[in-house]
This record gives structure tokens, sequence and C-alpha cells, in this order.
């Protein structure tokens, strides 16, 4: 294959999830996104959540709301506290059934915490233990057939979460008015 056909098949292929991206922001639905807001805002500890090559995008997402002030933990971490009232767990799974990610949802419900999920299945387990669920219309990775994304295996759901959180970084950073001075105060230092 010459560097023009591979050029092209790449370009092509970038088009193409980027036209699946184009697909899933018309199709969201932004108020669900907008109703956590608050939720965030008051919260004590938030918890992030996610398994697999979701929890490389919750790690991204942990960061970012580090970077805006707030306390942050990623479950499975060893400096991890108790989950408890006041607190909030963001849990993102496409299918929502993923165990370790159920049984944490269960047990912040237990403990009096919040639970916002990030899901393709509305009618999952996850889904019925939050008291948020913000469906995101990608494929989950179950989907082998390609009929809601050209990509494979939950990709498009993985990278759609990690732009929608952008998204409402974005918003708590305008409506928090920080200054990217204040937030490059909280940005590693032991690179």
């Amino acid at each position: 294959m010459d560097a023009i056909t591979e050029t092209n098949t790449v370009k092509e292929s970038m088009e193409m999830i980027i036209k699946e991206h184009v697909g899933v922001s018309q199709n969201f639905q932004f108020d669900a996104l907008n109703a956590i807001v608050p939720i965030l805002e008051k919260a004590h500890n938030i918890f992030l959540i996610g398994a697999g090559r979701t929890g490389f995008m919750v790690r991204a997402a942990a960061m970012r709301l580090m970077h805006l002030g707030y306390a942050v933990h990623v479950v499975g971490e060893t400096t991890t506290p108790a989950i408890g009232k006041g607190d909030v767990l963001i849990a993102a799974s496409g299918s929502g059934t993923t165990g370790s990610i159920v049984r944490a949802a269960q047990t912040a419900f237990k403990e009096g915490a919040e639970v916002i999920c990030f899901t393709t299945n509305r009618e999952s387990h996850l889904a019925e233990l939050a008291q948020y669920t913000i469906v995101v219309p990608a494929a989950g990775k179950q989907d082998h057939h390609g009929t809601v994304s050209a990509q494979y295996a939950g990709s498009l759901f993985e990278q759609s979460f990690l732009l929608l959180f952008d998204a409402l970084i974005q918003h708590l950073w305008k409506i928090g008015g920080s200054t990217p001075e204040e937030l490059w105060k909280r940005h590693a230092n032991m690179e």
C-alpha cells in the first residue's frame, strides 16, 4: 500500500468517527448533563468508576474535575476513601452490567451517596440504581454488527463519554469563574 492510499484510508476513518460523534451529539439529551451540574457543585467528594478502556476515560474525567478544584477519587486506587452521604459516584459502563461497577453503585446507594451513571442501556441494573442516568446514544461493546457504530466494541461510547464530560467540564469551568492560571496551579508538576 502506498503512502497516499494509506493516508486517505486513515482520513476516511477519521471522517467516519467524527460523523458518528455528530450523530451522538444530535441525538443526545443535554438536559441530563445540565441536571447533574448542581449535584456535582454541592458534592463533598466525587468518586468515579469505569472498567477497561472506559476506565481510562474515567481517569481523564477525574483529572479534569481535580483541575477545577473538586475533591475527586477514582474507585480502586489505594488512596480512595470510603464513600458516604453528601458524596457522588459517577459510574460509566456502556452495558450498565459490569459487575464491579454495579457493586460500587450498590455500595454508594447503600451509604447514602448519589449515583450518576453514563450508559448506553437505560434498562440496565446500573441505570436502575442511579438517581441520574445519562444515556449515551452510542453502541455498546456487544454491538458486533455495526448497527449503531462502525467502530469496534464500544469505542464510540468511550469516546463519547470523554467528549461529553469535557463539555460538562467546560461548562463547570465557565460558571465557576476560575482563571486558567488558577487551574494551572493544580496541574501535575512531577511529570
